[in-house]
């Protein structure tokens, strides 16, 4: 049975973090998520929503950022790794979890507590994550040492050790089943990671001249080749600005309303998400929480949700 096909229960979990980026405000975005509604859409496509409530997150304010090549590891790795353990647990009890995020370095915690359960059964997962930016910086490549910027190649077990290593096993996922889906604003180095990495990169040039759907025709089949099924780490920086004003680090020329849509309709279709995350919505720069309300189309069109 597919993983989406076997569980009507969906376990949100809020991880109200901005310690991994460069601008305050996204800690805000599980309680505009949840505002915009994400709790009665998902219920009115039939599913059981329990709500987690949110993972504890110390302010900024309360930690010295330690070393500038990657601030705020400690509390970064504490945080992960609760919420690694909340991931886990979810699956355990055959439950969907969707995180609600949050800076992207969330996305440590969260497929870590997935690949975990997983590899419990002897099974590997596969990734999709949509994103402006690579996410592929170590410590010695990220031009700020802000961890937002690192977390996909720490799941590849590229990077900072306490991060590669959480849950005592490393790589989280391979790179043959992960798909890198709407890039456009790389850094030299990371440009540098991502095509040594052996993972699949579409680019917006390549969204633009092959379209959406064929992009995750290709991204489906690779993230499920071996595996139990894939994760899904959707960074709302992806989407073009004019769709989606309220994120931290907007990049001009990114997936439409439409194109995101199709994207989720299609891993929808395909029945093989086992979990799911939502990152970097800042409601501080947000219009009328309209990138809210974006996050929850995202969510549901995941879920199922159809036009007819």
């Amino acid at each position: 049975m597919s993983p989406l096909a076997a569980s009507k229960t969906v376990r949100l979990v809020g991880v109200p973090m901005d310690l991994g980026a460069g601008r305050r405000g996204v800690d805000m975005g599980p309680s505009a998520i949840r505002i915009a509604g994400v709790t009665q859409g998902l219920q009115g496509l039939g599913y059981t929503v329990e709500d987690d409530g949110d993972v504890g997150v110390p302010a900024p304010e309360k930690h010295h950022p330690g070393d500038h090549k990657v601030r705020y590891l400690n509390p970064i790795y504490h945080v992960c790794n609760r919420l690694r353990l909340r991931v886990r647990r979810s699956l355990d009890q055959g439950e969907i979890p969707v995180v609600l995020g949050g800076d992207h370095s969330i996305a440590i915690g969260t497929v870590a507590g997935v690949s975990e359960h997983f590899r419990s059964l002897g099974q590997k997962v596969g990734l999709i994550w949509v994103d402006a930016h690579g996410d592929m910086n170590t410590p010695e490549s990220s031009p700020t040492g802000n961890v937002h910027g690192m977390p996909l190649a720490s799941l590849l077990g590229m990077g900072h050790p306490l991060l590669v290593q959480m849950g005592g096993f490393w790589p989280k996922v391979e790179p043959a089943n992960v798909c890198l889906i709407g890039i456009r604003d790389i850094d030299d180095g990371e440009r540098r990671n991502i095509r040594a990495s052996g993972i699949h990169a579409y680019t917006m040039r390549d969204v633009d001249e092959r379209g959406m759907r064929a992009v995750m025709e290709e991204s489906i089949a690779f993230a499920s080749a071996g595996t139990a099924g894939f994760h899904v780490s959707f960074d709302l920086d992806g989407m073009d600005p004019r769709d989606v004003p309220g994120t931290g680090t907007p990049v001009k020329g990114g997936i439409s309303w439409r194109e995101a849509n199709l994207l989720m309709e299609m891993v929808s279709d395909s029945g093989r998400m086992t979990s799911l995350e939502v990152t970097e919505l800042n409601p501080i720069l947000d219009v009328k929480n309209q990138s809210g309300e974006v996050a929850v189309d995202v969510i549901l069109s995941a879920f199922g949700k159809r036009i007819l």
